[in-house]
């Protein structure tokens, strides 16, 4: 039991409290906008969580880039390996290096955490884009790029190449075996630009490859230009978002004017959180157990040596898959070259890139439609949509496989240039056959109107007024399909967070909690009934 005097030294503590707060609300107005912010309703369905692991994992590289640039060195300078105290990697010792190189091989084995914070940092930045990648297929399959959120959709495209960019230009940087290939191929794409390309190149890499000069300008752009992008591009998409409030999935309850789903305040950060520490969680056990980029293994990158087996990281597969496949053509005009690599290195990724950025138009334009959209498609509904994405996913992994050309001839003991013509037949019959399949599959589950689950998982758990935690089925005596209908069918799709209407005469307790944000306790104007948006 607390004493008299815990009390009053608690009591003081919670005065002292309340005056700084409301110190600060007097001069800010914070809590009028914080009481506004919590009440914020966000949809319950769990795709809507993508979007927070690609957070999550963006905090998880911050944290983990800042401890890793307090031992890198970003120089060119040639060294020789020879440690004298510490753990020391006996194969290179005497070779000669860079100097990042050799703060990297330290960084591994002398740093405490290094290693485990060298492949944290990578596995985040696998599981940002990914998780980015489904995000946008996501608001694709579902038509969430409609007006009003054409914007939202180019800074989203825009945010996942600056992210491609930032993760090049991350794993470039120990200046190692593999990751020097890399570069020396985006150095070729540079400079087969027409009229200018070999003046970018020699301005970029200040001078002739691989020049002394751009590791140290590729540090500054990793660390400080395409993170304050990256930020000032997030914090642009999350004000729209948060101004035109999310879109969600049509069901029982939901209309194009209101909000059905969960409160900032508990229940979404409640779930938010969770799932940020299980984000965390598993990046930081894949960096114990799961051995990634071993930068020591492939020793320090010469401009006379390429080794077998060199491809980027997944989400830049693609382009080098292009340049695998693309024929051997090159064109001469007016006493100028187009080399090669132009084409599939430039020219092919801004069409296409130039068509998803249009998308939002292009949709317009097929379906005549030019409303605002607040409900999402299911993507049955846009079959053609539907087709087209399919098509798009079909031929990006088609060149995702061409950049593992020399691995895969080799484990499946295929000749290599018959492997390069199968994959590049791929590249045209892939999409239309996906395309096509995808169509009619469509069409198919229109007619049927058939659907993987056919009843909900999960449900609504509330607490009542006298402390206890039940579920909606126990309020309308547990099976709902003797007396009130079928969870699925009478009370709407809870997996979904929907909640339902009127049922026998009463309103459905679930559809109550839903549109009121999770809340039993809360007013029915909960349910906002504001333009809802985002994606």
């Amino acid at each position: 039991m607390s004493t008299t005097r815990e009390r009053a030294a608690a009591q003081k503590r919670f005065q002292l409290t309340k005056s700084g707060f409301d110190t600060v609300d007097n001069r800010f107005a914070s809590s009028k906008w914080l009481v506004s912010a919590l009440d914020k309703i966000f949809p319950d369905h769990w795709s809507f969580m993508v979007g927070e692991i690609a957070m999550d994992s963006l905090i998880i590289l911050i944290a983990t880039g800042i401890y890793l640039a307090l031992f890198y060195i970003p120089s060119s300078t040639d060294v020789v390996y020879a440690p004298t105290s510490g753990h020391v990697y006996l194969p290179l010792v005497g070779q000669h290096m860079s100097e990042a190189y050799q703060s990297v091989i330290n960084l591994s084995f002398n740093v405490r955490f290094g290693l485990i914070m060298r492949q944290a940092h990578h596995w985040a930045a696998l599981i940002f884009l990914a998780a980015v990648f489904f995000h946008m297929c996501r608001i694709f399959f579902t038509g969430a790029f409609r007006k009003p959120r054409e914007i939202n959709w180019i800074i989203g495209l825009a945010l996942w190449q600056i992210v491609s960019l930032e993760g090049f230009t991350g794993y470039s940087l120990p200046d190692d075996l593999l990751s020097g290939t890399g570069i020396r191929v985006i150095y070729s794409i540079v400079q087969s630009i027409p009229l200018v390309g070999t003046w970018l190149a020699y301005a970029l890499w200040g001078g002739r490859f691989p020049g002394s000069t751009f590791i140290p300008r590729l540090f500054v752009i990793h660390e400080f230009l395409f993170p304050l992008i990256i930020v000032g591009l997030l914090t642009a998409h999350l004000m729209i978002l948060w101004h035109q409030k999310h879109t969600d999935f049509p069901g029982r309850g939901k209309t194009e004017n209101n909000i059905v789903g969960s409160r900032v305040w508990p229940q979404y950060a409640m779930k938010a959180g969770g799932l940020m520490m299980l984000t965390a969680s598993v990046t930081f056990l894949m960096a114990g157990f799961i051995q990634i980029n071993p930068v020591w293994l492939y020793g320090p990158y010469t401009t006379y040596t390429v080794s077998a087996g060199s491809q980027p990281d997944w989400y830049l597969g693609w382009l080098d898959g292009s340049v695998r496949l693309w024929p051997h053509w090159e064109f001469r005009s007016f006493g100028h070259e187009i080399p090669n690599p132009f084409f599939p290195g430039l020219l092919i990724p801004s069409i296409l890139f130039g068509v998803m950025f249009a998308w939002p138009w292009i949709d317009k334009w097929v379906y005549k439609d030019y409303r605002h959209h607040n409900l999402l498609d299911r993507p049955r509904d846009k079959p053609f949509r539907t087709g087209v994405v399919v098509a798009a996913i079909l031929f990006f992994s088609d060149l995702t496989l061409a950049c593992g050309t020399d691995l895969l001839a080799n484990n499946l003991h295929i000749g290599f240039e018959r492997l390069i013509e199968i994959l590049q037949w791929g590249v045209f019959v892939g999409p239309i056959g996906g395309f096509i399949i995808a169509y009619w599959t469509c069409l198919h589950l229109q007619r049927t109107d058939a659907h993987p689950i056919q009843r909900p998982v999960g449900g609504i758990i509330y607490r009542t007024a006298a402390g206890g935690y039940h579920t909606v089925g126990d309020v309308h005596g547990g099976d709902h399909a003797n007396g009130h209908g079928d969870h699925a069918n009478g009370h709407g799709d809870h997996a979904n967070g929907r909640g339902g209407d009127q049922v026998d005469g009463h309103r459905d307790e679930a559809g109550a909690v839903a549109e009121r944000g999770g809340r039993p306790d809360a007013p029915e104007s909960g349910s906002a009934p504001a333009p809802v948006g985002g994606d």
